[in-house]
Protein backbone atom coordinates (compact mmCIF):
# COMPACT_ATOMS: atom_id res chain seq x y z
CA UNK A 1 0.00 0.00 0.00
CA UNK A 2 1.46 3.62 -1.06
CA UNK A 3 -1.52 5.81 0.10
CA UNK A 4 -4.12 6.40 3.16
CA UNK A 5 -7.08 3.75 2.03
CA UNK A 6 -10.51 4.59 2.74
CA UNK A 7 -11.94 2.25 5.22
CA UNK A 8 -15.64 2.97 6.39
CA UNK A 9 -17.88 1.12 9.37
CA UNK A 10 -20.90 1.64 7.81
CA UNK A 11 -24.34 1.10 10.76
CA UNK A 12 -25.47 -1.69 8.87
CA UNK A 13 -25.25 -0.50 5.71
CA UNK A 14 -22.14 -1.82 3.97
CA UNK A 15 -23.89 -4.16 1.92
CA UNK A 16 -25.71 -1.08 0.17
CA UNK A 17 -22.60 1.69 0.62
CA UNK A 18 -20.66 -0.77 -0.79
CA UNK A 19 -22.79 -1.59 -3.73
CA UNK A 20 -23.72 2.08 -4.56
CA UNK A 21 -19.81 2.73 -4.94
CA UNK A 22 -19.61 -0.08 -7.32
CA UNK A 23 -22.21 0.82 -9.64
CA UNK A 24 -21.22 4.55 -9.25
CA UNK A 25 -17.18 3.69 -10.07
CA UNK A 26 -17.15 0.00 -11.24
CA UNK A 27 -14.38 -2.14 -10.08
CA UNK A 28 -14.82 -5.32 -8.83
CA UNK A 29 -16.69 -5.62 -5.17
CA UNK A 30 -16.48 -8.51 -2.78
CA UNK A 31 -18.46 -8.77 0.72
CA UNK A 32 -17.44 -11.37 3.50
CA UNK A 33 -20.24 -12.11 6.09
CA UNK A 34 -19.52 -11.93 10.06
CA UNK A 35 -20.62 -16.02 9.70
CA UNK A 36 -17.90 -16.24 6.74
CA UNK A 37 -15.72 -14.62 9.35
CA UNK A 38 -17.07 -16.87 12.29
CA UNK A 39 -18.00 -13.89 14.04
CA UNK A 40 -20.74 -13.69 16.49
CA UNK A 41 -20.53 -9.68 17.31
CA UNK A 42 -23.06 -8.45 14.87
CA UNK A 43 -25.98 -10.30 12.54
CA UNK A 44 -24.63 -13.39 10.39
CA UNK A 45 -25.11 -11.61 7.83
CA UNK A 46 -23.80 -8.33 8.52
CA UNK A 47 -20.37 -7.51 6.24
CA UNK A 48 -17.42 -7.92 8.35
CA UNK A 49 -15.31 -6.69 5.26
CA UNK A 50 -16.11 -5.54 2.03
CA UNK A 51 -13.51 -4.19 -0.64
CA UNK A 52 -14.18 -2.06 -3.60
CA UNK A 53 -11.26 -2.72 -5.72
CA UNK A 54 -11.00 -0.51 -8.99
CA UNK A 55 -9.86 2.92 -9.99
CA UNK A 56 -11.83 4.16 -7.13
CA UNK A 57 -11.08 1.84 -3.88
CA UNK A 58 -13.37 1.79 -0.91
CA UNK A 59 -13.20 -0.79 1.90
CA UNK A 60 -15.67 -0.71 4.89
CA UNK A 61 -17.65 -3.19 7.09
CA UNK A 62 -20.69 -3.17 9.43
CA UNK A 63 -20.53 -1.44 13.08
CA UNK A 64 -20.08 -4.65 15.66
CA UNK A 65 -22.22 -4.07 18.96
CA UNK A 66 -20.64 -1.41 20.29
CA UNK A 67 -18.87 -0.19 17.75
CA UNK A 68 -19.05 3.46 16.19
CA UNK A 69 -19.72 4.08 12.25
CA UNK A 70 -19.03 6.43 10.18
CA UNK A 71 -19.05 10.39 11.35
CA UNK A 72 -16.95 12.93 9.17
CA UNK A 73 -16.30 15.88 10.69
CA UNK A 74 -13.63 18.57 7.95
CA UNK A 75 -12.46 15.60 6.02
CA UNK A 76 -13.14 15.36 2.04
CA UNK A 77 -12.44 12.42 0.00
CA UNK A 78 -10.74 14.35 -2.70
CA UNK A 79 -10.73 12.71 -6.65
CA UNK A 80 -8.82 15.71 -7.45
CA UNK A 81 -7.64 15.09 -11.51
CA UNK A 82 -8.23 10.80 -11.25
CA UNK A 83 -10.07 10.59 -14.21
CA UNK A 84 -11.16 12.38 -17.24
CA UNK A 85 -13.54 15.39 -16.91
CA UNK A 86 -16.36 13.36 -18.64
CA UNK A 87 -16.00 10.27 -15.78
CA UNK A 88 -16.14 12.54 -13.19
CA UNK A 89 -18.67 14.45 -13.71
CA UNK A 90 -20.72 11.31 -14.27
CA UNK A 91 -18.87 10.63 -10.68
CA UNK A 92 -20.48 13.25 -9.34
CA UNK A 93 -23.66 13.34 -10.77
CA UNK A 94 -24.22 9.26 -9.13
CA UNK A 95 -22.81 10.13 -5.79
CA UNK A 96 -25.41 13.29 -6.02
CA UNK A 97 -28.48 11.01 -5.75
CA UNK A 98 -29.96 10.77 -2.50
CA UNK A 99 -27.19 12.84 -1.10
CA UNK A 100 -26.69 16.40 -1.10
CA UNK A 101 -24.77 19.05 -3.03
CA UNK A 102 -22.31 21.39 -1.34
CA UNK A 103 -20.87 22.88 -4.76
CA UNK A 104 -22.22 21.77 -8.11
CA UNK A 105 -19.22 20.65 -10.22
CA UNK A 106 -18.18 23.54 -12.15
CA UNK A 107 -15.54 25.73 -13.57
CA UNK A 108 -14.22 28.32 -10.30
CA UNK A 109 -12.83 31.99 -10.52
CA UNK A 110 -8.82 30.08 -9.77
CA UNK A 111 -9.60 28.21 -13.29
CA UNK A 112 -9.80 24.65 -12.39
CA UNK A 113 -13.56 23.15 -12.41
CA UNK A 114 -14.37 21.49 -9.01
CA UNK A 115 -17.52 20.59 -6.68
CA UNK A 116 -18.49 18.88 -3.70
CA UNK A 117 -21.00 16.97 -2.91
CA UNK A 118 -22.22 14.59 0.01
CA UNK A 119 -23.29 10.86 -0.99
CA UNK A 120 -26.22 9.42 0.44
CA UNK A 121 -24.09 7.39 2.54
CA UNK A 122 -22.12 10.63 4.52
CA UNK A 123 -19.06 10.29 2.41
CA UNK A 124 -17.50 14.09 1.60
CA UNK A 125 -16.43 13.92 -2.12
CA UNK A 126 -14.28 17.03 -3.41
CA UNK A 127 -14.21 16.02 -7.27
CA UNK A 128 -12.39 18.35 -10.20
CA UNK A 129 -10.01 18.61 -12.72
CA UNK A 130 -7.77 21.56 -14.43
CA UNK A 131 -8.80 23.33 -16.82
CA UNK A 132 -7.90 22.53 -20.46
CA UNK A 133 -8.87 18.90 -19.46
CA UNK A 134 -12.41 19.22 -20.77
Amino acid sequence: MTSPQIYVTFPGTAREALGFYADVFGGELSLHTYEDFGRSDGPPNAIAHGVLDGVVAVMGSDAAAGEKSVRLEGIRLSLLGTAEPEVLHEWFDKLAVGGQIVDQLAPKPWGASDGQVIDRHGLHWLIGYESGRE
